[in-house]
């Protein structure tokens, strides 16, 4: 299929060195780029110079090569209307996400999740519960682990879980999951996408190349997917925490039901699920559904769900000092994803917010605040926009920093004996850090360093 084509890989992130070295194990000659100059990558290009051959454009955009390549595989970083991505499309080249290469290439049936919020915890816990049941799992996508990978290894009784995000979802083609979930539609990426509804739209595409031997399931409790009109023909189940529902899975007096085909089956009581807050409790739901729909038993669900332990920088509690508790929420890349975790905290917080510039508004966070957070702790790009937000609400116990490592020291300060720490920054990494991993890695060695 790639044998002698030419590639245009362009990103060298994780993701596209991945596609690279897929494209190059499968024969097609390689052009690399990346906007970054190799004394900004050296490791990235020294593995890159180990592993394949291929041409490197390094430091600007790969404009003039366009033509000499017969289709792209572009980061989910760069967006649609970058000018060679434009060139390309306009020559009638196909300009693919590095998930597009990986499905045209694999053998076993895909759950594709994708949502703002909830992905990576949901992903992980569909992963588990398969993995529990004694199914080969591969969990990739944008949960960290490239899907080009592990491809390959892929076999056609195995299971994919895929996390995808908005910009992966631009560039597909043909992708088509057995099983497709929207978690949830709320404000993101608007710096990219522009208008919700564009971005609700990109996320839809998750679903759009489904037949009526697939399956999708949906938020019924979220505005935007239970108001849908799904053109497709994928059989759609709902999940939903605050009504009783005919199929799918859902609350019941504290008790999780679920319901595919006839028979109404409980899994456990919402108490029993090992992972705190409301939002987990939907990404649950999500996931019994699913594992249901492809016949995993209520047992082995329910055994799971009690068992998982969550996943880092997602509400991971990181020490204990001095009867303050730290908790470090590093994945909580927008202001919805930052309420839900603050509704997860059990007394006063202090909350360390900002980073990256995504154009959100941050009015809601400060509302969430209720009182439950008693002071603010802000850094990054968005430090003033969120504290001057803060302060049109009256909320004035403000402090600005300047790093991760001043801003634990300093909401340590703030904090009294009973208090919880809360790193949750409502706005993505890429101004101070490689990414939301990273920041939260920062943030667990700042807080290992603090004492009184």
């Amino acid at each position: 299929m790639y044998k002698g084509k030419t590639a245009l890989v362009v990103g060298l992130a994780r993701s596209g060195v991945s596609a690279a070295k897929l494209l190059y194990s499968l024969g097609a000659r390689l052009i690399v780029s990346d906007i970054k100059k190799q004394e900004e990558i050296p490791a990235t290009i020294r593995d890159l110079k180990d592993s394949i051959e291929c041409e490197f454009i390094l430091g600007r955009q790969p404009d003039e090569a366009v033509e000499r390549a017969d289709f792209l595989v572009i980061s989910p970083g760069i967006p649609l209307e970058t000018n060679f991505v434009r060139k390309a499309r306009q020559a009638g080249k196909k300009v693919m996400s590095e998930v597009e290469l990986a499905y045209t290439l694999c053998k076993a049936p895909i759950i594709g999740i994708t949502g703002t919020n909830g992905k990576t915890t949901t992903t992980s816990l569909v992963g588990s519960i398969f993995h529990n049941a004694g199914k080969n799992t591969f969990v990739v996508g944008n949960i960290g682990l490239p899907f080009t990978d592990r491809v390959l290894e892929m076999k056609a009784e195995d299971i994919a879980v895929v996390e995808l995000s908005s910009f992966q979802l631009e560039s597909i083609y043909d992708f088509r999951p057995r099983l497709s979930v929207i978690l949830n539609i709320t404000e993101d990426h608007l710096n990219r996408h522009k208008t919700m509804e564009n971005y609700a739209l990109i996320k839809q595409r998750i679903y759009k190349n489904q037949t009526k031997d697939d399956y999708i399931v949906l938020n019924a409790d979220d505005e935007i997917l239970s108001s849908l009109k799904l053109e497709g023909p994928g059989q759609v189940y709902y999940f939903s925490r605050k009504r009783i529902l005919d199929q799918g899975t859902w609350v019941e007096n504290d008790q999780i039901y679920t319901r595919i085909g006839r028979d109404k089956e409980r899994i456990c009581s919402v108490d029993q699920i090992g992972i705190p807050g409301s939002h987990n409790l939907e990404n649950a739901l999500a996931s019994i559904t699913v594992a249901g729909l492809m016949g995993i038993g209520a047992e082995l669900i329910a055994s799971s769900l009690k068992d998982f332990p969550g996943v880092e920088h997602r509400i991971e509690r990181v020490a204990s000092l001095d009867g303050v508790t730290f908790y470090n929420d590093s994945k909580a890349t927008n202001p919805d994803a930052a309420i839900k975790a603050i509704e997860a905290m059990d007394g006063p917080t202090v909350l360390i917010a900002g980073g990256l510039d995504k154009e959100n508004d941050f009015s809601d966070l400060i509302k969430a605040f209720s009182d439950k957070v008693v002071a603010l702790v802000v850094l990054g790009q968005t430090a003033g926009l969120i504290a001057n937000t803060a302060y049109k609400h009256g909320f004035t116990n403000i402090h600005r920093t300047s790093s991760i490592q001043e801003a634990a020291r300093v909401a340590y300060d703030l904090a009294l004996p009973g208090y919880n720490v809360l790193l949750s920054p409502a706005c993505a990494s890429w101004d101070m850090f490689s990414d939301y991993e990273e920041r939260g890695r920062v943030f667990k060695q700042a807080v290992k360093g603090l004492r009184r």
